[in-house]
């Protein structure tokens, strides 16, 4: 069953019996109510025929006849005897009072009167306080429900049928407007959701609702094909950028072997070296890759165990000095010293080593990096800075992606493979920090790392 025929069945039903428990309700007390309200009526009639009676009695005494009570009698449609206080009939409306019960019984025979049982009642007459005779009112039971009162009755009753019948039709029109709202946007979003499974990764829902939960629903959808798409074609670009990458050093190493085996090469120290660090190269960016893939897969296990930072921070700037020194850079330390942290030992020496070496490709001439660590109660904060080339501004969203590398001008032998700062990144979140880069061409970069002390 669709969603929309479910909607509609699921309202209309709860409206429908809603509407009966509401109607049988309703019907049941108003009649009640009604009903007790004609008896008490009833009984105020036949307490004001017994009050006229008493005192037509109290005046006439036994002089009282059928002619006195017959115009009461019919007016108010009750047979009526009195007895005086030895019990004989003193008069009454009628000679035989089962003639007036049968009479009556044809006078009430129509068809919107309820018939019911013949029933007498007797009061007792007194003229100051002395009982001088008893009264007998003969009726129908049922006799309060006349024409009028049974019209109305059933002019209830077919109100609360028409307002079942209006209700009912305004709840269903209202059911297949609500179900439509709610059904066409979440069909729209399976549509797009079915798109996307087969393959059609730019396919978006567009919604038009009020509905906030449809629309995070739909906003959800379109994140996720915007997601599948970055990163398809990332792995489209990752496919080609692999491809350059190893062709590069195959050629190379394929070119010189050919040279090699025609005998344009001579096979000498300088050619092999030459060769060996295009294996190498080639080693370097088959291990890279491998590293990437570990990380993205969490297959990275870190070895986590307490180290003082403030001692590997300088035992690797005190490794990069002599490197610095001969290129005519400089690496200046401002460390805070016995910083301790919970993180992969070798895992750390990798970021620093890799921020180092990012850093020293791109100085020119008096170039200088700064490290500083400090540390801030929960975290500590490690910043690079140096006075590089810098990079521009529009390179800065990209330059942690794989083989991404900037346009500015760089010697080719420090040429990268674009995958260390990749790796860093993936790095430092392992270990629950963070990192940022700020730059100015031309002026230089500073990347700000911040780990988790545990």
């Amino acid at each position: 069953m669709s969603l929309t025929k479910r909607i509609v069945l699921t309202l209309l039903l709860s409206i429908i019996i809603s509407i009966i428990i509401t109607s049988f309700v309703s019907n049941y007390m108003i009649n009640r109510k009604f009903e007790t309200y004609l008896i008490e009526e009833q009984n105020t009639k036949l307490k004001k025929v017994k009050d006229i009676v008493e005192n037509l009695y109290k005046t006439k005494g036994p002089y009282l006849n059928e002619e006195d009570i017959s115009k009461l009698s019919s007016l108010e449609g009750v047979y009526i005897e009195i007895k005086n206080d030895t019990g004989k009939t003193v008069c009454n409306s009628h000679n035989n009072h089962m003639d007036h019960h049968r009479r009556m019984m044809r006078n009430m025979r129509k068809p919107r009167i309820i018939e019911g049982n013949y029933i007498e009642k007797e009061y007792p007459l007194y003229d100051n306080n002395n009982k001088i005779g008893t009264l007998i009112i003969g009726y129908m039971d049922k006799s309060y429900l006349t024409e009028s009162a049974i019209i109305f009755k059933e002019t209830l009753s077919k109100s609360f049928l028409m307002s079942t019948f209006i209700t009912t039709l305004i709840g269903f029109i209202i059911s297949i407007v609500l179900s439509k709202e709610l059904s066409y946007p979440i069909i729209n979003i399976t549509d797009t959701a079915n798109k996307m499974r087969k393959g059609d990764l730019s396919s978006r829902s567009k919604i038009n609702t009020n509905t906030k939960e449809i629309k995070d629903l739909s906003n959800s959808i379109n994140y996720l094909g915007e997601t599948l798409q970055k990163q398809d074609n990332f792995r489209k670009k990752f496919t080609s950028d692999i491809s350059h990458e190893l062709r590069t050093p195959l050629t190379t190493l394929q070119t010189h072997i050919e040279a090699l085996i025609d005998g344009i090469w001579e096979i000498d120290e300088k050619n092999l070296l030459i060769l060996h660090e295009e294996v190498d190269h080639l080693t370097k960016l088959v291990n890279e890759l491998r590293d990437i893939s570990k990380l993205e897969e969490l297959e990275l296990n870190l070895n986590k165990s307490y180290f003082n930072i403030s001692n590997e921070l300088e035992k690797i700037t005190e490794s990069f000095k002599p490197i610095f020194k001969k290129s005519g850079y400089e690496i200046i330390t401002k460390i805070e010293p016995n910083v301790t942290i919970l993180a992969d030992k070798d895992k750390f020496k990798q970021i620093i080593y890799n921020l180092i070496s990012n850093s020293y490709k791109y100085l020119d001439k008096d170039g200088k990096i700064i490290l500083n660590l400090r540390n801030d109660k929960d975290c500590v904060h490690i910043e690079f800075k140096d006075n590089g080339i810098g990079i521009h501004k529009k390179d800065l969203p990209n330059i942690f992606n794989r083989f991404y590398r900037s346009n500015n001008h760089i010697n080719k032998e420090n040429d990268g493979s674009g995958l260390g700062l990749t790796i860093t990144k993936s790095l430092v979140e392992a270990h629950g920090g963070k990192i940022t880069v700020e730059s100015i061409l031309g002026k230089g970069t500073n990347f700000n790392i911040i780990l988790p002390i545990k």
